[in-house]
């Protein structure tokens, strides 16, 4: 048993400090089940559809997909994050290292949610406005044009 040598010279257990977890969870429990993707075209649009859970273990391959998305000039992407179980702040990162991609690169990203608490997220990190909200697939790709107003999904 290690000990630990108090101020006062007394010796006391050593007790590892609890692990603490900084997680966003979009559904009630983390069940750790890998994700994965379906990708699809409509017009000149990419549609990925994301399932399962963003963290950082999952994050690297995630990344590199987003990248070679985002890799084009003028890129149009759409994230459907509806069937996404969990999401921590590995793959909040995600998201606006794509945001910043596109941007960069005058293409547009719309990200697909009715989750309340993954705005509360968004909220409370100060990145509400920085992403183009939808409730629904289909009013993102509806949405033609210039980026809209992170509004367009009633906030």
């Amino acid at each position: 048993m290690a000990l630990l040598l108090h101020a006062q010279g007394a010796a006391r257990p050593f007790r590892p400090m609890r692990r603490l977890v900084f997680a966003l969870p979009m559904a009630h429990t983390h069940t750790g089940t890998m994700p994965s993707h379906t990708e699809r075209t409509v017009g000149d649009t990419t549609v990925l559809e994301l399932h399962g859970e963003i963290d950082i273990l999952t994050e690297p391959a995630l990344s590199a997909r987003l990248d070679a998305l985002t890799a084009a000039p003028g890129a149009d992407l759409v994230v459907n994050l509806r069937p996404m179980s969990f999401i921590d702040c590995a793959g909040l990162r995600v998201l606006c290292r794509a945001r910043n991609r596109v941007e960069a690169r005058q293409g547009r990203l719309r990200l697909v949610t009715e989750s309340a608490g993954f705005r509360r997220i968004l909220r409370h990190t100060n990145l509400t406005d920085a992403f183009e909200l939808h409730a629904q697939l289909t009013d993102a790709l509806r949405c033609a044009g210039p980026a809209m107003s992170s509004t367009s999904a009633g906030s």
